[in-house]
């Protein structure tokens, strides 16, 4: 590193000097980095206009259509024995009398007794005879593989509807062997009489001794989840079931033979009136953000401010809003469901207005959001423009992307060449006060010089007298 004496013989301070020109010639680029930033915010807000604009669409999604609006609802008797949701496939007005007389489960079974070692080759060699849903697989064991571990892992492999595990039951001979049913439909038993040369048993599986005694039983059988509907009798391999009842998923949870569950199918009035309430929020929000970034404390000047294409969204969303929309039904305008617009743009509901509509003319209500067949509700107006304006190739932020994403690289390509100007500039200006100290320097020597050389003559003619 370079160290500079800086106005050792004109006494300026010639680093300073410089700095402070070098300050000056840099105001372009200061003005570019300003540009820079300006735009980074721009592009900020768009992008976050972009993610109101689509969370707008989103909290509308069930406005579109009569059957998403028309939501459902189911009430409970009891919510112990099952629980059940609503589609809007369910047909509000019927009830039904559920029974849930047993759940689904798999067939488990656990060996009697226990080996004192996961890995010793002592349950010996030769078949094991594994039969599923009635057909019989054999599985040869080897010296390779007679072990708890080699048998769990032989039967794994030969994937036959029957998966093996090994519990550790605490006890002196702690290890034994778990078979569980892939599904409700498997029943299975196994025999290992056919392994010879054994110095442990492995144990028999639900094996049929000839004459009706079953050799250690399961400790879970492998049963269907079975319910009743009105005394209809359904059974199912899931304890989920998706058409026992129209239009409705039921989730058992436990069994009790006798005891049935009410089920009653409404209009969810309340969701109705909650997804209509959902449009003022996202609404406001859109119109609240471009607000705020079009001012500066009150004031224009905004990083939107003066865009006519972020002014146009607002005013075609206030416009649709006000429009009013032809129909069969009572309502022709979002005010009508109490839809209240304030000095600022933004929206409040009159709750009791919104609930008067949705009690006593729910179809109206419906006809204005939806719409009826061959025209769309201002529900479905709204969710078009939204997606037109969202849309990832063709819609708002995608141009004003590209636009800006141009712009910032013509900025940085000015602002690179400029500090290359610049630093060619600072060392210009660094060799022309270095050599301006190097020729004061020497016109002092000179003065030094000359001053002494008369000051000695000056001695001389003293002398003399």
């Amino acid at each position: 590193m370079t160290i500079q004496f800086g106005g050792l013989a004109t006494g300026l301070d010639t680093g300073n000097i410089i700095e402070q020109l070098m300050n000056l010639e840099r105001k372009p680029i200061v003005r570019l980095e300003t540009d820079k930033t300006w735009l980074n915010n721009r592009l900020s807000a768009f992008t976050e206009l972009d993610k109101r604009l689509k969370s707008f669409a989103d909290a509308i999604k069930n406005l579109n259509y009569r059957d998403t609006l028309l939501q459902r609802s189911v009430k409970q008797s009891s919510e112990e024995f099952l629980s059940a949701t609503a589609s809007r496939e369910a047909l509000p007005g019927t009830s039904y009398q559920v029974e849930v007389v047993s759940l689904a489960q798999v067939q488990k079974s656990v060996a009697q007794t226990g080996v004192t070692s996961k890995t010793s080759s002592t349950l010996g060699t030769g078949t094991l005879n594994l039969t599923v849903d009635g057909v019989d697989r054999s599985i040869e064991i080897t010296a390779s593989n007679n072990s708890l571990e080699g048998i769990m892992q032989a039967i794994n492999k030969a994937d036959l509807g029957v998966s093996a595990a090994i519990i550790n039951d605490g006890s002196a001979t702690p290890y034994r062997l778990v078979l569980t049913g892939a599904n409700v439909g498997k029943t299975f038993s196994m025999d290992s009489s056919g392994l010879t040369g054994s110095t442990d048993t492995l144990g028999q599986f639900n094996v049929d001794d000839g004459t009706g005694t079953i050799t250690n039983p399961p400790v879970q059988a492998a049963t269907k989840a079975h319910i009743r509907v009105d005394t209809i009798d359904i059974y199912s391999d899931s304890n989920t079931l998706t058409e026992a009842i129209p239009g409705m998923t039921l989730d058992l949870l436990q069994a009790k033979e006798g005891t049935t569950t009410s089920l009653n199918i409404a209009i969810d009035k309340g969701a109705i009136q909650s997804t209509i309430e959902a449009f003022a929020k996202g609404y406001n929000e859109v119109v609240s953000f471009i607000t705020g970034q079009s001012k500066i404390n009150g004031e224009g000047g905004g990083v939107l401010g003066g865009d006519a294409s972020i002014n146009a969204i607002k005013r075609r969303l206030q416009s649709m809003l006000t429009q009013p929309f032809k129909n069969s039904g009572v309502f022709t305008t979002m005010s009508q469901l109490g839809f209240e617009t304030q000095k600022d743009g933004t929206l409040v509901v009159n709750d009791k207005t919104l609930s008067a509509a949705i009690t006593n003319n729910l179809d109206s209500v419906v006809s204005l959001l939806a719409g009826e067949e061959g025209s769309k509700g201002l529900g479905i107006q709204f969710k078009d423009y939204l997606y037109e304006m969202t849309n990832s190739g063709t819609g708002m932020l995608r141009g004003h992307k590209e636009s800006i994403d141009s712009n910032l690289k013509r900025i940085d390509t000015k602002i690179s060449a400029a500090e290359a100007r610049l630093e060619q500039r600072q060392k210009t200006l660094e060799a022309q006060f270095s050599a301006m100290e190097t020729l004061v320097s020497g016109l002092n020597a000179q003065s030094t010089y000359l001053s002494q050389q008369m000051e000695s003559i000056s001695n001389m003619m003293n002398y003399r007298r």
